[in-house]
């Protein structure tokens, strides 16, 4: 009975936070993947998936999709790479820790308008870094109007994502049981061993969570690229959020929806497969 009652109040505080997701997230989801098998939304025709088949015939659709996985296929590897070596770093004795991680923690404090604006300052073609590169000689290059654009998107999102991964691996560095890494050096491991089966064991249910952040981010890069570039970027910055804000500012609900679904079906798979491989890898660690 008393287990009745504590269960009914634990489910009666998680109540308002269902609600509210089911009331914003999940039920504009299901109209989204309602819309996405009608012809439109006046006459109401089910049509299956001839959305979906329509749109791997649209080259815009095509386009961004390709650049936004690569985008993130290049992008996140190296944010949670360098951030995980940056906490190493960080966590051994070097002066002036303190300041250097409150810099790195700095973009999470600017506003993007404001990041944006030098970005454009710097890559401008009579900006900053091409006035660097002309004292030695360098043809100018247009950063964001060329294949370069590329390369400024990635570092942007870098310099935003970097300190804040930092910060997350250094916290798990801190709960790795200094017992068994002493332990496993006075059996004579190497650092390469301890690194590569002890610490990263303990550190894989963070590094699941930074990777699932980091591809969350790596789609969310609209606001830079658009603050930079407007809605119809350089080809190569073509991304899969420009893609739909140009079809819903043409009030195509099905084109739309469509895209959303096999988004959202993609982030899926990748977040399933990341979960398998860390239960899989970490699996000894938690038993």
């Amino acid at each position: 009975m008393k287990k009745g009652i504590q269960l009914l109040k634990n489910w009666s505080w998680l109540i308002p936070s269902l609600v509210g997701v089911g009331v914003f997230f999940v039920i504009p989801f299901c109209v989204v993947v309602y819309y996405s098998v009608l012809d439109n939304p006046t006459f109401a025709n089910f049509v299956g998936i001839k959305n979906y088949l329509n749109l791997f015939h649209n080259p815009a659709f095509l386009r961004a999709a390709k650049n936004t996985g690569i985008f993130t296929g290049i992008s996140v590897p190296l944010s949670v790479v360098l951030s995980l070596a940056m906490a190493f770093g960080l966590n051994s004795r070097i002066p002036g820790k303190s300041w250097i991680r409150s810099c790195f923690l700095c973009p999470l404090m600017v506003p993007i308008a404001s990041v944006v604006l030098v970005w454009q300052v710097i890559f401008h073609y009579h900006g900053t870094l091409n006035q660097i590169t002309e004292l030695f000689g360098i043809e100018p290059i247009d950063w964001l109007k060329t294949n370069w654009s590329y390369l400024v998107l990635t570092i942007m999102f870098l310099w935003k994502t970097l300190g804040y991964n930092m910060i997350l691996f250094m916290s798990a560095i801190g709960g790795i049981p200094k017992e068994i890494v002493e332990v496993a050096e006075l059996e004579g491991a190497n650092r390469w061993y301890t690194f590569l089966h002890i610490k990263l064991r303990y550190l894989s249910p963070t590094i699941l969570f930074v990777t699932i952040l980091s591809i969350i981010s790596s789609f969310k890069m609209f606001r830079e690229v658009y603050l930079l570039t407007g809605d119809y970027p350089y080809e190569s910055v073509y991304l899969m959020q420009h893609f739909m804000n140009n079809t819903f500012n043409s009030l195509d609900y099905q084109k739309l929806s469509s895209a959303a679904v096999l988004l959202s079906l993609v982030m899926i798979v990748l977040i399933g497969i990341l979960f398998l491989i860390e239960r899989k890898y970490g699996e000894d660690v938690e038993e």
